[in-house]
C-alpha cells in the first residue's frame, strides 16, 4: 500500500530570518539578509558580501544544553539544529521518552561540509601537538553525519538517521527521499531538511573560482541578481531548512496542522555528459527530471501553476529557464509564475534546497507567490520565453494549487519535488 505524504512542519534559520514568523515577513517584503562581511575583506576576497543568520549566544543557548555547547564551533550544526527543532515543535511532535526510541521517526538531514572551523581549529591544535585540547565533540562537530546524528539524539529517532550530500541539491533530494520512505511504509514521519557552514574557508573556493559578483561590496543587498541581464554571479549564503513530512493517515489521527501534500519528485544526473559538467548542467537532464517528477506525481505539465527555480543569478539563469519551457512544453503567458529566492538570501549552497522548499511551502499557506527581488532588469533571452508578468518582482495574491521546485547541484546532479494543496 502507497501512503500519501504531507508536510506538517517547518523550521528555518535563514540569512533573511531566523524563525518562520521574520522569514515569511522578509520574502513577502522583499528584504534582503544579504551583507557586507568584514572578515572577507580582510581576507582580500573578490565578493565581500554574503548571507549569513544573525544569532546571538542567548538565542543559541535556547537550543543546546552547557555540555554540548562547550567547544562548540560548527556554524552549519547550529543552524540545523535549530531549524529542525523548530520544524518538530512546529508539527506539535514531542520528543522521545529517555527509555525508548521513536521507531516510527527518523531524520535524513543534509549537509556539504559541516564544522569546517572547527576541522580548521582541530588542525591546528594536532599540528602543535596538542591533541588532549581537541575536546570530546570534535568528531562529531566535522563529521558529515554530525548533524543527522545531533537531531536524531535530540528527537529520540528510532527510524532510519541519516545525512545526504549533493551539493546544491542536497535539501530537494532530501524530502524526496523522505517522501519515498514514508510513501513505501518504512517511517510514519520523517524530519528532513539541509544545512550550510557559513564563513570563509566555505566561500573561499568559489571566489577562487572568479562566479562570486565583485562589483556590489558597497550595495550587498543589490548584488544577488536572479533572472537579471546585470547578474554577475551567485553570493553565498548559508543557514539551514528543515520539513516534517508524514504520512498522511498518521497526521490526520493526531489531527496535525497540514501544509501541503507532497506528491512525488524525481531525482537523477546529467553523467557529466552531453554538454555537463562538475559545475554545469546537462539540459536534457535538467528536462528529464522536471518531466519525471510530474510523471511520479500523477499530474500534467497544464496543472503547474508555480515555479520556485534554482536560478542562482548567473549566466545559467536564461538556460534553466528554456528547460523548464521545454519540459513543460509552456511559454509567454502560458508559462507557470515562477520565482528565486536567492536575491534575498544569497545561495544557500548545500542548503539552498531545503530553505527554498520551506519558503516554496509557505507560499500555499499565505496565499501569495513571493516577488523576485533585483529581477527588474529581466534578461532578454528569459523575456522572449516568458511573459514579465510571469515573474512577479513583488509579491502578489495568488492561491496555487501545485508549486513545482527544483535544485540543480554541481557534479550535474537534479532534483525536483511537487507541492500541492491537500485533497481529499
Amino acid at each position: 500500500m502507497a501512503h500519501r505524504v504531507v508536510v506538517t512542519g517547518l523550521g528555518i534559520c535563514a540569512p533573511n530570518g531566523v524563525g518562520l514568523k521574520d522569514f515569511t515577513k522578509s520574502l513577502q517584503e522583499g528584504s534582503s539578509g544579504i551583507s557586507f562581511q568584514q572578515e572577507l575583506k580582510d581576507l582580500n576576497f573578490g565578493c565581500q558580501v554574503a548571507g549569513k543568520p544573525e544569532l546571538t549566544s542567548e538565542y543559541i543557548n535556547k537550543y543546546f544544553t552547557p555540555l554540548q555547547l562547550k567547544g562548540l564551533n560548527a556554524s552549519g550544526l547550529v543552524y540545523g539544529v535549530i531549524a529542525g527543532t523548530d520544524a518538530w515543535t512546529d508539527a506539535g511532535l514531542s520528543k522521545a521518552e529517555e527509555d525508548e526510541p521513536d521507531w516510527d521517526s527518523g531524520v535524513i538531514f543534509g549537509t556539504g561540509i559541516l564544522g569546517v572551523d572547527k576541522f580548521r581549529e582541530s588542525i591546528h591544535l594536532v599540528d602543535a601537538g596538542d591533541t588532549r585540547r581537541l575536546g570530546s565533540t570534535s568528531v562529531i562537530q566535522t563529521m558529515a553525519s554530525g548533524i543527522s546524528a545531533y537531531l536524531g539524539g535530540i528527537l529520540g529517532s528510532g527510524n532510519q538517521v541519516t545525512t545526504n550530500s549533493s551539493a546544491c541539491t542536497t535539501g530537494t533530494e532530501g524530502v524526496i527521499m523522505a517522501y519515498d520512505r514514508i510513501r513505501s511504509g518504512k517511517a510514519k514521519r520523517i524530519l528532513t531538511g539541509s544545512c550550510s557552514d557559513s564563513g570563509p574557508y566555505v566561500w573561499g573556493g568559489f571566489d577562487a573560482m572568479r562566479i562570486l559578483p565583485r562589483k556590489f561590496n558597497n550595495t550587498p543587498s543589490t548584488a544577488s541578481r536572479p533572472l537579471s541581464a546585470t547578474a554577475s554571479g551567485f553570493v553565498p549564503g548559508s543557514g539551514a531548512g528543515a520539513l516534517v513530512l508524514e504520512s498522511l493517515q498518521s497526521a490526520k489521527e493526531r489531527g496535525a496542522k497540514i501544509y501541503a501534500e507532497v506528491l512525488g519528485g524525481a531525482i537523477n544526473s546529467g553523467g557529466q555528459r552531453g554538454g555537463g559538467s562538475m559545475t554545469a548542467p546537462n539540459s536534457s537532464s535538467v528536462q528529464r527530471c522536471i518531466k519525471m517528477a510530474l510523471k511520479n506525481s500523477g499530474i500534467e505539465s497544464k496543472d503547474i501553476e508555480a515555479i520556485n527555480g534554482h536560478l542562482t543569478a548567473t549566466g545559467k539563469d536564461p538556460v534553466e529557464v528554456l528547460n523548464w519551457s521545454l519540459a513543460l512544453e509552456r511559454s509567454g503567458l502560458d508559462f507557470p509564475y515562477i520565482n528565486s529566492f536567492k536575491g534575498i538570501m544569497g545561495h544557500g549552497l548545500a542548503a539552498a534546497g531545503s530553505m527554498e522548499c520551506v519558503a516554496a511551502v509557505l507560499q500555499f499557506k499565505e496565499g501569495q507567490i513571493f516577488g523576485n527581488v533585483n529581477s527588474e532588469d529581466l534578461h532578454p533571452e528569459i523575456e522572449k520565453l516568458v511573459d514579465k508578468s510571469r515573474i512577479p518582482v513583488k509579491t502578489i495574491s495568488f492561491r496555487s494549487k501545485t508549486i513545482a521546485k527544483a535544485s540543480f547541484g554541481f557534479g550535474d546532479v537534479n532534483a525536483c519535488v511537487i507541492f500541492r494543496t491537500l485533497k481529499n
